[in-house]
């Protein structure tokens, strides 16, 4: 029996990774392979690079870890690279020998472009790069596509709000994270809510700000925020008859001039909370308590239910129509709807409203598993492809065009990223850059060093915020 060190590098690859070391040409030098996603409904916005890094790449690798390895990996029925590793020890002190490149973490990158490059420094280790595919491509592929994901929806609402809004000032806080629960793993919830928080500032998934603070240097500001909100057992715990107490309760504890109150409503009979509880008994707390009840519907198909509560709050609590002509319930009142929300659902509540003549500006989403979970690698098809080796002394372009898919075939050479006249980035071979200036990918991590440290709010600039 084995114990091995979960954060072993080593081992956070694919098994048939061990024995690609014997299966490069004679001569092997140097490879490069580059990270792209190669189609999909999004633009990139590229983000966890750097988490990735300072997890897993800013500590050596050690002797024990080759050990552990050792053990594993034969037992496993594979081939154990020990010399090459020990090398590394031996030449490096345990730190890699590459150099990866990357655009700046949040750039707004079009499908089909190199976003990532990664080579080896040293000749020795060819086969450095390769090996490290699994992790690098898993660190860039989930958070990426979630704040990816996260910025098309943020579009949509945006696009909402001016049409219908008098101002966007509250868009940052339009789509709150509620994914925590429904992610496969903490770290799944550290980097997905962390990449959602690239483009929004609501979250409930505080894993975010630990993670903001560990990785994205936030720990002097908090990059965040939530309300105090009900669950259904908050509510049902005072059985259906007292409902209305369960209602008052909430606003008695968390009301209060400037503070806002979530409520989830749909325990038993939403219309009636909405008509007869909030809309009549607790009308007058309601308008008077100086802050905002937010009603919170759960149930049902999203668009309708949105439609039918904003008519009927505005029937109990009344409307002003703002200069867009649409109609604005009064600051006291607003609801959520944080039940089947993805960008497709989202859009098509907004539509429904919009054309009910109710403005976006009455109603905040949350995001749960369409955010964090029904993502994969497929979702933008990421990939890692090797693209040039340089085998004694002489570069090769190297490539894959398998003739059953083309929409596999990938690049060709070291690769650089630019910006051409008109604006748009395009990918092109690094040896027909005019400059080497031009070249958008920068060096991130060479020889074991982080060389650029980003902070949450740089890279939020960068999206437009």
């Amino acid at each position: 029996m084995f114990t091995a060190n979960f954060n072993n590098l080593i081992l956070n690859s694919d098994s048939y990774k061990t024995s690609h070391w014997l299966q490069y040409p004679p001569d092997s030098e140097y490879m490069s392979s580059y990270v792209e996603a190669r189609k999909g409904d999004y633009d990139v916005v590229f983000f966890g690079l750097q988490a990735f890094i300072k997890e897993y790449l800013n500590k050596p690798i050690t002797t024990a870890d080759i050990d552990d390895a050792e053990l594993v990996i034969k037992a496993h029925g594979l081939p154990f690279n020990r010399s090459g590793w020990e090398r590394l020890v031996e030449k490096h002190n345990g730190y890699l020998p590459i150099r990866i490149q990357a655009v700046p973490e949040g750039s707004l990158v079009p499908v089909s472009n190199v976003v990532c490059q990664i080579i080896n420094t040293d000749p020795e280790f060819y086969w450095l790069p390769s090996y490290l595919e699994t992790s690098l491509l898993r660190a860039i592929w989930y958070p990426s596509t979630v704040a990816s994901l996260s910025y098309y929806c943020k579009n949509i609402i945006k696009a909402a709000l001016e049409k219908s809004a008098d101002s966007s000032a509250g868009l940052p806080f339009k789509l709150h994270d509620f994914g925590a629960r429904g992610a496969s793993s903490m770290e799944s919830v550290a980097l997905g809510s962390l990449a959602h928080l690239v483009n929004f500032s609501g979250t409930d998934s505080m894993t975010a700000l630990v993670a903001a603070s560990r990785w994205y240097g936030m720990s002097d500001n908090m990059p965040a925020f939530s309300i105090p909100a009900a669950e259904h057992s908050t509510m049902t715990a005072w059985g259906r008859e007292r409902e209305t107490q369960a209602y008052a309760n909430m606003l008695d504890q968390f009301g209060g001039e400037g503070h806002m109150v979530a409520v989830v409503s749909d325990s038993y009979d939403l219309w009636n909370a909405i008509d007869n509880i909030w809309g009549d008994a607790l009308k007058q707390q309601v308008e008077t308590m100086g802050g905002t009840l937010v009603v919170r519907p759960d149930s049902g198909d999203p668009a309708k239910v949105v439609r039918e509560a904003l008519e009927r709050l505005s029937v109990k609590f009344g409307y002003r129509v703002n200069s867009k002509g649409y109609k604005v319930l009064p600051d006291y009142v607003r609801l959520i709807q944080g039940d089947g929300i993805n960008p497709q659902s989202l859009g098509k509540i907004l539509d429904t409203i919009m054309q009910a003549g109710f403005s976006a500006d009455n109603v905040t989403f949350g995001m749960g598993g369409g955010l964090l979970q029904q993502v994969n690698r497929d979702t933008m098809s990421w990939a890692m492809k090797a693209s040039a080796i340089r085998i004694d002394g002489e570069w090769k372009d190297i490539f894959k065009d398998p003739i059953t898919s083309r929409s596999k075939r990938s690049k060709k050479g070291r690769l650089a990223l630019i910006k051409q006249t008109n604006g748009t980035l395009t990918t092109i071979k690094e040896d027909s850059l005019n400059s080497p200036e031009d070249n958008l990918l920068r060096d991130v991590f060479v020889d074991g060093k982080l060389l650029v440290d980003d902070n949450l709010t740089t890279i939020r600039q960068r999206t437009g915020w």
